[in-house]
């Protein structure tokens, strides 16, 4: 990996990150299947907050023995900028989806937040009055009757400020190598535990958006056209030079602003170290849109300080 070649295949931008709220879940279950199904049913239909009704996704598995049941796990990110709306997503989500999952238990994933949502109070009324509160595991759970046994969950869970929306914009020759570039660097982005997740699908995005519209008033966001290809030789604001063929997007919440840049960093080197990748850039709104100003190159070379010796191997992985 020529580090010099990646390091010119940088824009010299940043990308435009604002705060959301965050409550972070741990689902655990008997197996990393059911763990997994549950955490991918739960965090469905919520990429964006534009339309989705929250941003979700999941972080990580959790070893058995970092876990307060001895069980694998899964840690889940659910954002909103509306803190009743997040509560509401919760409780619909963690009832509707992971009650009803084989095997699971949800704990909360910021113990140490200071502010709180009453969540398993609600929850625990599908009980009937058969539902019971206890600590178990050293937490403050409720016990629910279910039809393999019991499903229990933590009684409150944490909320706090994130960092939402920071991105990498990835540039291409065509759109098999570009995706594959798109492919490693989420995949990537995942591998090395940073507090984050991508909300999109499979963490790659290709109708990346624009605040507003230029002809449809009250549509609040219409797709990027500086950065679609099709439009290149149509349009005067175009992004995109002649042999971009292709342009996929990643998009990343976390829970500090230095994790969300430390993953920008990742995702960029290694998404640039793909043949087919021409350019690496982010997507901004001129500092209009939110406080965080997220420079792609120092973000980079944080990365690299801090992951230089894994960074190779995730971008052929």
């Amino acid at each position: 990996m020529n580090i010099d070649n990646i390091v010119n295949k940088l824009d010299d931008t940043f990308a435009e990150a604002f705060p959301m709220y965050v409550s972070r879940v741990l689902v655990t279950a008997d197996s990393k299947k059911w763990a997994l199904i549950a955490g991918k049913c739960a965090t469905g239909f919520a990429t964006s907050i534009i339309l989705s009704p929250c941003e979700a996704g999941i972080e990580k598995l959790v070893r058995p023995e970092k876990t307060p049941d001895k069980r694998i796990g899964v840690l889940l990110q659910f954002w909103h900028n509306d803190l009743t709306q997040l509560k509401l997503q919760l409780i619909l989500r963690l009832s509707q989806v992971v009650l009803t999952c084989p095997t699971t238990r949800v704990f909360d994933g910021l113990p140490n937040s200071i502010r709180k949502f009453t969540i398993g109070s609600s929850i625990a009324r599908f009980g009937d009055g058969f539902e019971r509160r206890e600590t178990v595991f050293g937490r403050d759970m409720w016990i629910i009757p279910v039809m393999d046994g019991e499903f229990m969950i933590e009684n409150k869970i944490g909320v706090t400020k994130g960092v939402a929306g920071g991105n990498i914009i990835i540039l291409g020759r065509d759109r098999k190598g570009t995706l594959e570039a798109a492919w490693r660097a989420a995949s990537a982005i995942r591998k090395t535990g940073l507090r984050v997740i991508l909300p999109f699908p499979g963490g790659v995005c290709r109708a990346g958006s624009k605040v507003g519209s230029r002809v449809y008033k009250k549509v609040k966001a219409t797709t990027n056209h500086p950065y679609c290809p099709t439009l290149k030789d149509k349009i005067p604001d175009t992004k995109l030079s002649k042999d971009v063929e292709c342009v996929y997007e990643i998009v990343i919440n976390g829970l500090t602003e230095n994790d969300v840049k430390l993953a920008m960093g990742i995702g960029a080197i290694v998404a640039a170290s793909h043949d087919s990748v021409i350019k690496v850039t982010c997507g901004n709104y001129g500092g209009k849109l939110g406080p965080y100003k997220l420079m792609l190159k120092e973000a980079v070379n944080e990365a690299l300080r801090n992951y230089s010796q894994i960074i190779e191997r995730l971008a052929i992985s």
